[in-house]
């Protein structure tokens, strides 16, 4: 026996149908490429994302099509999503931190084509477009005043080319399984592999991010999303804001401390997330200047270990409460947030930090398991390590083109390759990717605990822990630190430090001070970089 209920598709244009509907004059706010700040409506973003949709359609751009975005987060940015996603394309957001040759391989792999792309970007459009076989037009998120002179055939100034449609037009029929928007890896090891979205895989993830217990935002918040939107969808914010009408504000391309600390302040922001390195620039801007955060009351951390100094800082020294997320590319992102049950309610000073340097449980729609190398399922005790793995209807079925098949069961598991624990109420908390863990003695150790201790030194800016052979133990660690600006600390200080707070065997054998950590183009610190730099280093003894 059916259900008789309607027949009602879970497909990405509803949302921002329900935005300019129900919350027709909540602000999106941007920090144009161009300078000046720029105020616009949903009711307005629903009314050019109508523009859009009509103009692709219109030059024949069909359902399916892979429409690119080279672009940072503006109001431009979201209409020419919701326009791609409603004449039934395939947004594909291009990280402009990688490599040319890698982003060209990947439009060609995904076949682009047409690409959005702010000014920022020309320069390297430019570039790229002659070895993408697919692509045959460019939008430049601009006016007319400020199109830059270019050899390219079929470039616009998306001002000027909207002005060509009425917006008379209805969104394209498409099945809320159809494909709607398209990221790939940042392939730290092997290819870049893509990552197809559904309308309904999206629809879900934002109603999952908006749960209480999850980013918990709703229509009087105001919304920055700091991390971009070719970052997993901004964290599905790109999509979760309108959902629940929430203002938006857009940072545009400036992510330096003082630039989102003005918006912070300026616009009121309640709510904002962002990878760890971006907080460390507005943490030290706020520390030079002795500036506050009165409007701001949560801010999500992840992409990366949140280290307790920062989650510390964060909330003894300006009130905001830290959610310690996790997730991956192909989860949509989201897959685990570390707000508080009832079972830790009661928890206070360092018991609570001790909980929120977990990455958290996950929400309703993500199911986990830890499981040894021979796929048996480990306690949830909060000790035994293992390979995380995950399943629900937000995250990746399989790669495009059928990539890296191996990481994907017959049961629907995902392996995260990432090594992780889960304690007694769900509570999880990676230790390492599977690649990056040290095995030393035949034991493991997390070189992200180490890494997060190292960094509650007051003299550390940022830290890294590699393995290195070891003729007695197999691998032991090593400490790499970038020290804070002007300060000079010792690695024995450093190591004192850390003395008593780790297992002592964990203790990294020597430290080492470096300039920069390299990162990876979505924030990671770059591990296979660390061991190519430091091959052949002689530990001490």
């Amino acid at each position: 026996m059916l259900g008789l209920m309607q027949e009602w598709p879970l497909v990405c244009h509803k949302i921002i149908d329900y935005a300019a509907r129900q919350h027709p004059n909540r602000e999106v706010v941007s920090r144009s490429i161009e300078g000046p700040i720029t105020r616009s409506t949903w009711r307005e973003v629903r009314a050019r994302s109508l523009k859009v949709a009509q103009l692709l359609a219109r030059e024949g751009f069909q359902p399916g099509d892979r429409i690119a975005t080279l672009a940072w987060n503006t109001g431009r940015h979201l209409e020419a999503w919701f326009g791609i996603m409603g004449m039934g394309g395939v947004y594909h957001t291009l990280n402009p931190r990688l490599f040319p040759d890698q982003i060209a391989w990947i439009m060609n792999h995904a076949s682009d084509r047409a690409i959005f792309t702010d000014l920022t970007f020309m320069p390297l459009v430019e570039k790229l477009a002659p070895a993408v076989e697919s692509l045959r037009k460019v939008i430049v998120l601009t006016d007319a005043a400020h199109m830059p002179e270019t050899a390219l055939p079929n470039v616009v100034a998306y001002e000027e080319w909207l002005t060509e449609a009425d917006g008379d037009f209805e969104w394209a029929d498409v099945g809320e399984k159809a494909a709607c928007g398209m990221c790939y890896t940042s392939g730290t090891t092997g290819d870049p592999k893509g990552v197809l979205y559904s309308h309904r895989s999206n629809v879900l993830h934002a109603m999952m991010s908006c749960m209480p217990d999850a980013m918990g935002i709703g229509a009087r918040d105001v919304v920055l999303p700091v991390v971009p939107m070719f970052h997993a969808n901004a964290w599905g914010l790109g999509q979760s804001g309108p959902m629940i009408g929430a203002k938006m504000v857009m940072p545009g391309g400036k992510m330096d401390g003082e630039s989102i600390y003005e918006l912070l302040d300026t616009e009121k922001v309640t709510f904002t997330a962002a990878v760890p390195t971006v907080w460390l620039m507005l943490l030290q801007y706020l520390e030079q200047t002795g500036n506050k955060l009165p409007h701001l009351e949560k801010v999500v951390i992840g992409g990366s270990a949140c280290p307790r100094a920062m989650t510390e800082a964060f909330e003894k020294v300006y009130g905001v409460e830290v959610i310690h997320a996790w997730g991956m590319t192909e989860m949509s992102p989201l897959g685990s947030l570390c707000t508080m049950k009832p079972e830790y309610a009661a928890f206070t000073g360092n018991d609570l930090f001790d909980i929120k340097q977990k990455q958290g449980a996950a929400p309703f729609g993500v199911e986990m398991k830890i499981t040894d190398d021979d796929d048996a399922e480990l306690p949830w005790d909060g000790k035994t390590f293992g390979r995380l793995k995950v399943r629900g209807p937000a995250v990746a079925a399989s790669y495009y083109g059928g990539d890296g098949a191996d990481q994907f069961d017959a049961a629907g598991w995902f392996d995260t390759g990432d090594v992780a624990h889960i304690d007694e109420n769900g509570y999880m908390q990676i230790t390492d990717r599977s690649k990056d863990v040290i095995k030393s003695g035949g034991e493991w150790i997390s070189s992200i605990d180490l890494e997060n201790l190292a960094v509650g030194h007051p003299d550390v800016a940022e830290a890294a822990v590699i393995g290195l052979p070891h003729e007695k133990w197999g691998e032991r660690p090593l400490l790499i630190v970038v020290a804070r600006e002007g300060r000079t600390p010792s690695g024995s200080d450093i190591l004192s430090f850390m003395e008593g707070k780790v297992a002592s065997w964990w203790m990294p054998d020597d430290v080492t001070f470096v300039d920069e950590i390299p990162h990876t183009a979505t924030g990671k610190i770059k591990k296979t970089a660390l061991r190519e730099q430091f091959e052949g280093y002689k530990l001490p003894g």
